[in-house]
């Protein structure tokens, strides 16, 4: 176990290292308590490149929320036959089938927070449990919020969430797209250049940032799996979120 100043020190040092470098010792140091997690978009391929050359086998866990786009469940499915990535669909508990069954359409856009935990955080969470560390592809260039991510980030369980593209720029990814010929997502020509859930994602103009087409006018830029959401392990707040949303559905 790794101490939290033995954490800070490497976070440090690893600023200077490159991705593979750092993916290499997560799996060396975790093997096999280690997985990697993917939404399968474009800027996802560098990272899932790499991780399938240096370890065959490492899980990768991709949230199916119901909600994506028939293209990305496609373009999943080529991506893990191609590069032989063995994918883990992950799914929202089934305590809360009936209500999101009540709510498809309107969930998303009424409630996008209580949406995104019910499909995302909370099965993330549940898949985690049990492992040591995670492997994300955040960059500090993509949000506020992610701008002040470190790439070895210690949550309050204690599993180690591990960020080996934080420092990496727009161009550092579309510079090895190219080197290596990777593919992108069918989207990507349409105008989606960050892409979701099909209902909270929106085609975007060239100028326009990349994520401005996530939850378009909903005052939300994460989906809370890198916000303090994701440390809610008791979700006392947002069972009272969902009570509520529970009470306004009966009530309507």
């Amino acid at each position: 176990m790794l101490s939290a100043a033995e954490i800070e020190r490497l976070a440090q040092e690893f600023e200077s290292k490159s991705p593979q470098e750092i993916i290499g010792w997560a799996v060396e140091t975790f093997w096999p308590e280690v997985a990697l997690s993917s939404s399968f978009q474009t800027q996802s391929m560098p990272l899932l490149h790499m991780a399938a050359r240096i370890k065959r086998g490492l899980p990768v866990f991709f949230l199916d929320t119901g909600y994506h786009f028939w293209e990305t469940l496609m373009f999943r499915e080529q991506i893990a036959s191609e590069w032989q990535i063995n994918v883990i669909d992950l799914y929202r508990d089934t305590r809360w089938d009936v209500f999101a069954r009540q709510h498809t359409r309107s969930l998303p856009a009424e409630d996008p927070n209580l949406c995104c935990y019910l499909h995302k955080v909370q099965p993330m969470q549940k898949a985690l449990k049990d492992l040591k560390a995670w492997i994300t592809g955040i960059r500090r260039d993509q949000t506020s919020v992610r701008a002040h991510a470190k790439i070895l980030e210690l949550q309050d369980d204690g599993l180690l969430k591990i960020n080996p593209l934080l420092n990496w720029t727009k161009a550092d990814v579309e510079r090895y797209m190219e080197e290596y010929n990777l593919p992108s997502h069918p989207l990507l020509e349409k105008g989606y250049r960050s892409i979701g859930c099909a209902p909270c994602t929106i085609a975007i103009g060239v100028n326009d940032d990349d994520r401005a087409g996530r939850w378009v006018g909903r005052g939300k830029t994460e989906c809370g799996l890198h916000t303090e959401m994701f440390q809610h392990k008791d979700i006392a707040e947002v069972k009272k979120e969902f009570q509520l949303a529970v009470c306004r559905s009966e009530r309507g």
